[in-house]
């Protein structure tokens, strides 16, 4: 499995400290389980599994970045992000906009750059899991850092 990502390429160019976790994806799991998936087969705490996801607030992409055993508020999104509705974006058209797979979509690297949100309870975790840009890879990382990384805003954002 290949070490450099888009992700991990772009926290080394930051200088961020970051270590990297390997596991055997399963490609059969709904995609809401991915990140619950992950934190099983590395035993970490799901809460501070963070799982990326694509969005859209009024028509415009952003990222959102939730613990994996917590959905995302639409309504909360949206209110963060100063719109009036928000809805996840088409799988294809989130693997279009980030360069990657479902399933291996980091907040770290994307070929275009759009705003991004964390879940603000996730910050006072002293480290966290994101996906590092490759199923099966995630990157445990300082989640101030990652949020630095990505250009996140911290909200409230899950129900």
């Amino acid at each position: 499995m290949p070490k450099a990502t888009p992700a991990t390429q772009a926290l080394r160019k930051l200088g961020i400290a970051f270590k990297l976790h390997t596991y055997i994806y399963d490609s059969t799991v709904p995609s809401g389980g991915i990140g619950l998936q992950a934190a099983e087969a590395l035993g970490v705490e799901p809460g501070r599994m963070l799982k990326t996801l694509m969005a859209e607030v009024d028509g415009n992409p952003v990222c959102v970045v939730v613990p994996s055993d917590c959905e995302v508020s639409m309504k909360k999104l949206a209110a963060a992000l100063g719109g009036k509705s928000a809805n996840m974006m088409r799988p294809a058209d989130a693997e279009r906009l980030t360069g990657y797979h479902v399933g291996g979509i980091s907040p770290f690297g994307q070929k275009k750059r759009v705003p991004v949100a964390i879940e603000r309870a996730a910050l006072d975790n002293l480290t966290v899991f994101v996906n590092g840009g490759q199923r099966g890879l995630q990157i445990e990382i300082d989640p101030n850092d990652a949020a630095i990384a990505a250009g996140a805003a911290a909200h409230e954002l899950t129900a």
